[in-house]
């Protein structure tokens, strides 16, 4: 009986352990992610009218039979089950915006944390096709993540300065990946956008 009694109480402290927050690629150090801050240019945005989200072909193929979005599902997830088709089946994922828990990949979305209207405005409207599809489709930074689909929505095409992820714990990884994104394709970024991202940073 005693053992019995140990053994669920084992199990009880192993699923009360809270899961890992996704961590994709390439999240850089906050010292480094402030001097690619500083190093990007800081001018206002431009919609030139012409974005369309169709010039941004997503959710190419990433591995094998699955997309960007099922590779994604995929590496965030834990205990990922999926079928021939490399669609999700079963699975748990932590929406690391929000910190919510889900079993049913179709209560997730894929967003990009630099949003892809938000790269037109920064400069992907001088932009090659091929470029566009690399940006929307990028496995190797951290532009991917698997979150909540209504936090996603919520989101939409804000950057810093007017939309935060609600877990303010994930202020400085939320920054860092924003500014690594931008800086790895040479985007702009506008002055309110520098001081929201210096003041994310300050919490790392």
């Amino acid at each position: 009986m005693k053992s019995f009694i140990v053994g669920s109480l084992l199990a009880a402290a192993v699923s009360a352990i809270p899961m890992p927050a996704p961590a994709p690629p390439g999240i850089p150090a906050a010292s480094t992610a402030k001097t690619q801050l500083a190093a990007l240019t800081v001018k206002a945005a431009y919609d030139d009218g012409n974005y369309n989200r169709d010039l941004f072909p997503h959710w190419e193929t990433a591995s094998g039979s699955c997309n960007t979005r099922e590779f994604v599902l995929k590496r965030d997830g834990t205990n990922v089950v999926t079928n021939s088709a490399c669609t999700a089946t079963s699975g748990t994922w932590l929406s690391p915006y929000d910190g919510a828990t889900w079993t049913a990949a179709s209560d997730l979305d894929i967003d990009h944390m630099v949003p892809l209207k938000n790269a037109w405005i920064s400069g992907a409207n001088a932009w090659s096709t091929a470029k566009r599809t690399q940006f929307a489709n990028d496995i190797d930074i951290p532009q991917l993540w698997a979150v909540t689909d209504n936090v996603n929505q919520e989101k939409s095409d804000k950057s810093p300065d007017v939309w935060k992820p609600p877990l303010k714990s994930f202020y400085c990884t939320y920054a860092k990946s924003w500014v690594h994104v931008k800086h790895s394709y040479a985007l702009s970024i506008t002055s309110a956008e520098k001081t929201a991202l210096t003041s994310m940073l300050a919490t790392c």
